[in-house]
Formats: C-alpha cells, structure tokens, sequence
C-alpha cells in the first residue's frame, strides 16, 4: 500500500475519456452530475455522445437502456443514491429483466460522502443490486482498480453491470493498474489464521489492521472482493478452508452487503466463524470522511478487533 491517495470516481472519470477515443461505441449519460462523477471531460472530449438527461434519473435509466439495444456501449452516471434508491424500478424492469448491457456507475457511495449527510450517504446500495438477476457488482478497492474495471465493463456486451464509487480520496493499494477480471478475487497479502474479506474504502483498512495483527502473532490474509456478484465462491472456499475463519469488512449496512454474500456461501457450503465490520442498522450523519467511519467502527482497529472475535469462536 502506498501512501498516495486517490478518489475511485476521479480515475474512472479518467479512464473513460481514454476509453472514448477507443470506441465510439461508448456513451456517456449523466443526470446533471457530469462534474462530480468527473465524466465532464468525456463530454468535453465528445459531445455528440454525452447526454445531460437533467434530474431526471429513472428516465436516465430508460434512455441508456435504449441506446444499449441499439447497439451502443451506455455508461449510466449519478450519485449512488439516485442510481440505486430513486431509479431502483427503472433498472429493474428496463435492464436487469431483460439483461441489457447498461454500465451504471455509482458515485458518492456510503458514509464517505461526508458532510452531505444521511440523505446522500447511500449505505444499501450493494442489497439493492446484488439480490437483482443478472446485475454484475463491483466494488473497487482503489484508484488503479477503478480504472481497470472501467476499462473491463467497456467492453461488456452481456448484460448490466454496476460499480459502486466513492467521493472522498483514500489509499492507494495497488501500486499499478492491475489485472481486472469479473467475478476474480485479488489476494493482497497470504496469511493462515484468518482471512479478512473486503472491498472498497474498507481494503486499505484490512491492510493495516493485518500489520496490527502481525505484531500480536497472528497471521491475516487480505482479499480483495472488487467483484461481489458474482462472487468467486471457490476462491472464498479455499481461504476459508485454508484459515478456518473470516472477517468481511465494508462501508455498507451490515445487511444485504459483503458479509452477507459470504455468509451465504459459509452457510451452504463451509461454517466457519465470520466476524462483520459494517454499520450495523443506522443511518449516517454528516460530518467529515474519516470522522464518519471513525464513528462506525469502519477502521483498522475495528477490522483487527472482529479478527480476534472470529479467532475466539474459532477456538
């Protein structure tokens, strides 16, 4: 992990003018948020295929739906909140019924919107999409993997896709773009005691929380989970079965997210203790990014606290 700090939205938005020199399939709608979901430049760069619908987000969600059938490569863009809460019906019956390949990107996702508050901070946006058929959901941890994602989803033509982006900078833990595949795990660090599951904001977290642990003589292992549907079943069995428990970490409600992704896994094919770190049937409030998640418990130290509770269990 490095010290550099970078916003999810700003390297996709990045990414996807490099993108729109590439293909003139792709387009670019925005519900009047071209500037905080930093696709402005794409529409700087090409204005006959950026489309500002206006607040108006469900019909946003119609007309990418509509160019998709048509034969264009639609990138859906707003805040979390509106993407996932205000338009949820629309994405249901217009592209995930019939599995149009719309790429709606999210961003302005969790407590990390900071002093927007509980209105904005979209904390069930991964329930939302996960339990929807068809959606594809990622969660980048960082910067370089926002950007490789973007550039994967591109090129999709198989059905919908939603990636979850934050608004606040945070650490950068890939020292290049990687390797983005759907549906892969990125393992950031072995261990053999415990493995700690994250995504997002929350693997930078599970990095430190490791080193913690190091320093009381355990063994952690880090996996990244960017691809939460669909997840890679045996690659989670393996860690499992190779530490004998688990920690998912996120900043989501600890329902519908992560954990309960890899609890139903647990549950169906390998029980082993899963110790949770979410925020736990509350709303957000407004205030600063870091203070938030300080407040939520969504910290290295409370990644390494829900170690040792699963270790416990584990006996």
């Amino acid at each position: 992990m490095t010290a550099k700090k970078e916003a999810t939205r700003k390297a996709f938005g990045a990414a996807l003018a490099d993108l729109g020199a590439q293909d003139e399939r792709i387009v670019v709608l925005t519900a009047d948020l071209g500037g905080s979901t930093q696709v402005e430049k794409f529409g700087s760069q090409f204005p006959d295929r950026f489309f500002n619908i206006g607040v108006a987000e469900a019909n946003m969600m119609g007309i990418a739906a509509g160019l998709a059938m048509a034969g264009l490569r639609p990138f859906a863009t707003t805040f979390s909140v509106f993407a996932t809460g205000k338009a949820w019906e629309q994405v249901r019956q217009v592209i995930a019924y019939p599995n149009v390949p719309v790429r709606i990107v999210a961003t302005h996702a969790g407590l990390t919107v900071g002093e927007d508050g509980a209105s904005h901070q979209m904390l069930e946006d991964i329930s939302n999409m996960r339990v929807l058929p068809h959606m594809r959901v990622i969660v980048p941890a960082d910067g370089p993997e926002a950007a490789a994602a973007t550039r994967v989803v591109a090129g999709l033509d198989d059905g919908p896709v939603y990636m979850r982006l934050a608004r606040a900078a945070f650490p950068v833990v890939h020292e290049s773009e990687p390797s983005f595949s759907l549906g892969n795990l990125d393992v950031l660090a072995d261990g053999s005691d415990v493995v700690l599951f994250s995504c997002g904001v929350m693997v930078s977290r599970a990095l430190e929380a490791r080193e913690t642990l190091a320093g009381e003589g355990i063994s952690a292992a880090v996996v990244n989970v960017s691809t939460i549907k669909p997840l890679d079943v045996d690659r989670v069995l393996e860690w499992v079965r190779r530490c004998g428990c688990a920690v998912a970490a996120e900043e989501h409600q600890a329902a519908g997210g992560l954990g309960s992704a890899l609890a139903e896994v647990l549950s169906e094919h390998q029980p082993v203790p899963l110790a949770r770190v979410a925020v736990r049937d509350v709303f957000g409030q407004s205030g600063p990014a870091e203070e938030l998640l300080e407040h939520y418990g969504l910290t290295a130290d409370g990644v390494a606290q829900a170690a040792r509770r699963a270790l416990e269990l584990k006996g």
